[in-house]
């Protein structure tokens, strides 16, 4: 097997990881702040500042562990903008800056239905095309001084290799760009005059080539090094269950956010009022997707006061029908717009009883998004909430399916390594308690909750 450094840009960090794809074991990780510039012109991510660190920790994993492939994943809903020179035409707008609403109508006018790109309509830079417009409204020049658009990771392959390209995955992460039912550029880029201006689109598994001269030299690297295209981090994380599972399935990524994505869904039609939206896998297939701030509501209904639950906290519970109604975020999720109530009675802070109403109100919320996108199969979650006992139960109740709660080495930078050793999936996957909810009472009330709602 080969060690596999991947470049893995978070919002918050940016990080080099070094891989062994015989294990999947991380074994030498480096990161530095992804910090945001103020400007000029508009906010912008100190690119420059991460390629210094980047090449300094290429020569430093090669010359202790030897680098075998370079691999790259990247938060979406970012590119990036070079001149004819291959040179920045533009600082890398941070997608959270609010200056693209100031043009909203204007926007709002020339973007693509939900029903072509599966992208639903979101604040500020989180539609590419969104960042674009602002953009090209504010520096009147920008569009003609731009000879190519980029999406993120391919930026640093770029640099890398010298090869442009975009990635489908990337290209499909609410871009407003891409229709990823016909595999193709959206109505939006003509209107955008970027006709001609987006690198090919290429599958993220793709070798784009070796690494330039100079970067060899630089960094001892060899010169036949391989870099591969490059992946959206949300896909990185479902690359493994694509590579070693058999559809139909589900995964549920929790943290902040509880994403779910469905793979072999039964079609249906999405509804972008209710945050379900299309990603695109590696492959480039669609893959219907939904969301709420799972982790975010949990912090807020728990306060800080979090209780440990019994047995006698769940059966109490169940008994009394106690429930927390949606949405105790309203701004994202499947039910936006509603307030959060608590139904019979609101357990005390710091009570284990709480904690069950809050822990079943998430599976209620996750089953739901799951009904939106067509969920069948079998249901992984990973991240925090797969130590859930309360959750993973009232989940498979509320579903009839069954749900692993995952010890897998499925991070994004795990996920990006295998595009260059898509062999080593099996690696991923460790011990998976398996949880198949039959009782009557979970039952009896998933089915309040969700009459209720």
């Amino acid at each position: 097997m080969t060690n596999v450094a991947v470049i893995d840009i978070g919002k918050t960090n940016a990080k080099l990881a070094l891989v062994d794809t015989s294990t999947l074991a991380e074994i030498a990780v480096i990161t530095r702040p992804n910090t945001v510039l103020a400007g000029p012109p508009w906010p912008h991510f100190d690119l420059d500042g991460h390629w210094a660190f980047l090449l300094d920790g290429l020569a430093a994993f090669h010359g202790d562990h030897e680098i075998g492939a370079i691999s790259i994943t990247t938060h979406g809903a970012s590119g990036v903008l070079l001149d004819k020179h291959g040179d920045l035409a533009a600082p890398m707008l941070d997608y959270e800056h609010n200056g693209p609403d100031t043009v909203a109508d204007h926007y709002d006018a020339i973007r693509p239905a939900f029903a072509e790109t599966g992208s639903p309509r979101l604040a500020g830079g989180l539609n590419v095309g969104a960042q674009l417009h602002w953009m090209f409204q504010t520096d009147p020049e920008l569009r003609d001084r731009t000879g190519m658009f980029l999406t993120y990771p391919q930026y640093w392959a770029f640099r890398l290799t010298g090869v442009a390209a975009t990635d489908v995955s990337s290209l499909g992460c609410h871009t407003d760009l891409w229709d990823p039912y016909r595999r193709r550029f959206s109505d939006l880029v003509p209107k955008l005059g970027l006709e001609g201006k987006i690198a090919p689109p290429r599958s993220a598994a793709d070798i784009l080539g070796p690494v330039r001269a100079e970067i060899a030299q630089q960094t001892g690297l060899s010169p036949d090094t391989p870099v591969y295209c490059g992946i959206h981090d949300s896909n990185a994380s479902l690359y493994p269950h694509i590579l070693a599972r058999e559809a139909p399935f589900s995964v549920v990524s929790t943290g902040t956010w509880v994403i779910v994505m469905s793979v072999g869904a039964t079609p249906v039609k999405l509804d972008a009022s209710r945050d379900t939206l299309i990603n695109v896998n590696a492959r480039g297939d669609p893959v219907p997707s939904a969301r709420f701030m799972g982790g975010r509501e949990f912090e807020t209904v728990i306060c800080g006061q979090f209780e440990p639950p019994t047995a006698r906290d769940a059966s109490r519970v169940l008994q009394d029908n106690v429930m927390l109604l949606p949405a105790v975020n309203p701004d994202t999720g499947p039910f936006q717009g509603r307030s959060a109530v608590w139904r019979n009675r609101e357990p005390p802070l710091g009570s284990g009883e709480r904690t069950v109403g809050a822990s079943y109100y998430l599976a209620l919320m996750t089953a739901t998004c799951l009904d939106l996108i067509g969920h069948a199969g079998t249901i992984i979650v990973e991240g925090p909430f797969s130590r859930n006992a309360e959750y993973c139960q009232m989940l498979s109740a509320a579903t009839a399916y069954p749900v692993l709660s995952a010890e897998s080495a499925t991070g994004t930078s795990h996920g990006a390594a295998l595009l260059a050793h898509p062999n080593a999936a099996q690696n991923a996957f460790g011990s998976e308690a398996r949880y198949v909810e039959t009782s009557s009472d979970m039952r009896r009330y998933a089915h309040a909750w969700r009459q209720s709602v």
